[in-house]
């Protein structure tokens, strides 16, 4: 089996239809290089909706919410690496044939029919944010559902409890999220109960339970799991159990407002230049410094997961954070750019991986 991926192909697809039998160390060390990826693949987009808030409204339920799936979903990506390198993989980031592209599909062919676009916060952005979260069976809105990433992680943990003596618990990152909800922490992956136990994180934070749209490992009273977030925030409702016997719930709860946001339009494939936009010198600039903070970000998370050494590992990832904060300055400022085409949407960040500089 290659050991190749390619975010725009099918390879989760197709690692999900190889026999139980099959999921050995390379397809194990497989399906968590896409995994690393597919969890990368969900930030881009879910940013640039956090970025295009106005600064007076975040104090705003919605601002709050998505901020909160946002370090989930980093987290989720710091445990999927832990759980490549305690197996001897060595996790691949900052890669342009790896890099999510946008738009695109998610990687690996989870959700196939959906086009993951970079845009700002919209009814159209909350859709697509939910379709990438959609449980295999959700407690609302019940619709037809392929491999989704809850199915995908579900078989990684299986793999790992035929094959436990594959933990070896190498290069393991530690990093103390709890200020961020319950299950944010990035532990060491050391046995299989503690991989199991990141596995249920991560499912569960992003898709919930069969039933109960509750988020298990929360970050505050009340908090969701991603997908039943996304719904309420794309109903503007609060989602409630309208019925004990049977269980069911629906989104007739309190009101939940729209933040107001700047106009973030949606960013053609390749990026603006090559949609044909015209890129004035200041945008421009704009641009490159994010891409330039984006590649550096991947980068150091790349170092920080190969360091054979603790501090050098902490040390990488501590950059990258620092990159990580860096990004919203030229995003926001890209957001407050009108295009000039008259449409009152404006420019966006392209998160471009570029190569680093001589």
């Amino acid at each position: 089996m290659s050991s190749a991926v390619n975010h725009g192909g099918h390879g989760i697809v197709e690692l999900m239809r190889a026999p139980a039998a099959e999921h050995d160390e390379v397809w194990l060390k497989d399906a968590l290089q896409q995994a690393i990826i597919l969890e990368l693949a969900t930030l881009p987009p879910y940013l640039c909706g956090l970025w295009s808030i106005e600064d007076e409204e975040q104090d705003s339920d919605v601002f709050r919410m998505i901020h909160a799936i946002v370090f989930d979903e980093m987290s989720h990506m710091g445990l999927a690496c832990n759980m490549l390198t305690t197996i001897g993989g060595v996790p691949r980031i900052a890669d342009a044939a790896l890099v999510p592209t946008y738009p695109g599909p998610l990687p690996g062919g989870v959700q196939p029919g959906l086009s993951v676009s970079l845009m700002g916060l919209s009814k159209e952005a909350l859709d697509m944010y939910s379709r990438i979260e959609r449980p295999d069976d959700p407690v609302v809105e019940n619709l037809d559902v392929h491999t989704s990433i809850g199915a995908f992680y579900e078989a990684i943990r299986e793999a790992f409890r035929s094959r436990p003596e594959l933990i070896k618990g190498t290069r393991q990152l530690i990093k103390n999220m709890t200020s961020h909800g319950a299950g944010n922490n990035i532990v060491a992956l050391t046995s299989l109960d503690a991989v199991e136990a990141a596995v249920q994180v991560i499912k569960e934070q992003g898709e919930g339970t069969t039933t109960s749209p509750d988020n298990p490992f929360p970050g505050g009273t009340g908090e969701l799991a991603h997908f039943y977030a996304f719904r309420e925030m794309f109903h503007g409702r609060r989602l409630i159990r309208v019925s004990d016997d049977p269980p069911r719930f629906d989104f007739q709860g309190d009101e939940i407002a729209l933040p107001r946001v700047l106009p973030m339009g949606t960013v053609p494939a390749g990026g603006w230049a090559q949609g044909g936009v015209p890129v004035p010198e200041d945008v421009q600039r704009d641009l490159d410094a994010f891409n330039r903070h984006y590649s550096a970000l991947l980068r150091f998370l790349e170092q920080a997961w190969q360091a054979e050494q603790a501090g050098t590992a902490t040390q990488m990832l501590g950059r990258a954070i620092q990159q990580m904060f860096a990004m919203a300055a030229p995003a926001r400022s890209l957001m407050r750019t009108p295009l000039p085409d008259g449409s009152g949407k404006s420019y966006g960040p392209e998160f471009r991986y570029v190569d680093e500089e001589p």
